[in-house]
């Protein structure tokens, strides 16, 4: 067997190997990267409530007196600090279990995108270690999809896009 010929074989099994750790990735990475943004926000989220839709004092204090919110080099108060409470503590357990379930999983990433720039502005000294990291799981959330082991996966196997009718056009 030729040094050419052996190499060749080398970089076969050396592509065929990765494209076999790409296939494994794109179906594992998705529920993970979807579980490891629910998990903060799900727990964040049991902390506001006293029961179900009675929101704990804690939480209204939280967003009454002390979240603040920093815009421009100024402090604000939240508007409607117990409407903000009460979509909050929503939101943090709704978004996450639709995640897990991988239902409407871009829509939700992005919610919890747009509240991550929200706690951003709450806690400007968090980015580096908690807002960038959740932030890049939405935005991959986003861009890679549910993934094979989702709820969507498995509503758009089971209702396949529609063919655009062109009686509807002019």
């Amino acid at each position: 067997m030729s040094s050419f010929s052996a190499m060749s074989t080398v970089e076969d099994v050396v592509r065929d190997l990765i494209q076999r750790l790409a296939q494994v990735a794109l179906v594992v990475a998705p529920p993970v990267l979807r579980i490891a943004l629910a998990l903060p926000f799900f727990k964040s989220g049991l902390t506001k409530w006293n029961g179900f839709l009675s929101l704990s004092p804690a939480a209204s204090f939280l967003f009454e007196d002390e979240f603040k919110l920093h815009i421009f080099g100024q402090v604000y108060n939240f508007p409607f600090p117990t409407v903000f409470a009460y979509f909050d503590g929503i939101a943090e357990i709704v978004l996450p279990v639709l995640l897990i379930l991988g239902f409407a999983t871009r829509f939700s990433a992005l919610a919890l995108l747009v509240m991550t720039g929200v706690i951003q502005l709450v806690v400007p000294e968090g980015w580096a270690n908690f807002h960038l990291p959740w932030a890049a799981l939405a935005v991959a959330l986003m861009a890679l999809g549910p993934g094979k082991l989702s709820l969507d996966h498995l509503v758009a196997s089971l209702c396949p896009p529609r063919a655009v009718s062109s009686r509807g056009r002019q």
